[in-house]
């Protein structure tokens, strides 16, 4: 086996586990799911399990990792190409749509990364979304699309966060319709657009 083999084999391993370990979490809840359940439904020897994850609550983090790398890929297919300026406007309703699509393994992370030192590891984890994010905002702010004392580096901190919140609200926490999930996008979106000193588009 060559090298890119034994690492393409190690992530086919680890991304398994990942499934395996959101599927039984939602079955049986965190607090009952064992490794032993986890490592029957990946098809793996548990000592394997143990290669990637130290713990049982540790496969959180790949949790967590799966749900940025999706995220942040629906982010570069909805808005590469578009101005700065452009991609900030769809920037909440791209996240919302994402939250909605892995809503189950969001309220895993919620129900479970509190219950490990993982949450230690979510500032790593959000790095690179932050610094895509401070990078758009930097152009936007050059562009003269959003106002000059408009912090790039915090300003992405409290745009994922507040985005998040929100999307959180409306697919995790309550039946929300589809007409109160829109209000509740266009609100969010006009409180980004003052906040960033955007004009609201036309």
């Amino acid at each position: 086996m060559t090298d890119s083999q034994s690492v393409e084999f190690a992530m086919d391993k680890r991304a398994a586990i990942i499934d395996a370990a959101i599927a039984v979490f939602a079955e049986k809840g965190v607090e009952k799911a064992t490794v032993s359940d986890i490592v029957k439904r990946a098809g793996i020897a548990q000592g394997t399990y143990y290669l990637y994850f130290p713990s049982r609550l540790a496969v959180m983090g790949g949790i967590a990792e799966r749900v940025l790398t999706q995220l942040l890929a629906r982010l570069h297919a909805q808005l590469d190409g578009l101005p700065a300026g452009a991609q900030l406007d769809r920037l909440a309703a791209v996240i919302f749509t994402e939250v909605g699509a892995q809503h189950q393994e969001v309220a895993l992370l919620y129900s479970g990364m509190t219950q490990t030192d993982q949450m230690r590891r979510w500032e790593q984890i959000y790095a690179p979304l932050y610094a895509w994010l401070q990078q758009l905002l930097e152009q936007a702010r050059a562009d003269g699309a959003i106002a000059a004392g408009v912090q790039p580096r915090h300003a992405a901190r409290v745009l994922v966060g507040a985005i998040e919140a929100a999307a959180e609200q409306v697919h995790l926490y309550a039946d929300t319709s589809a007409d109160e999930a829109r209000a509740h996008l266009a609100e969010l979106e006009r409180f980004i657009g003052a906040g960033l000193g955007r004009a609201p588009a036309v």
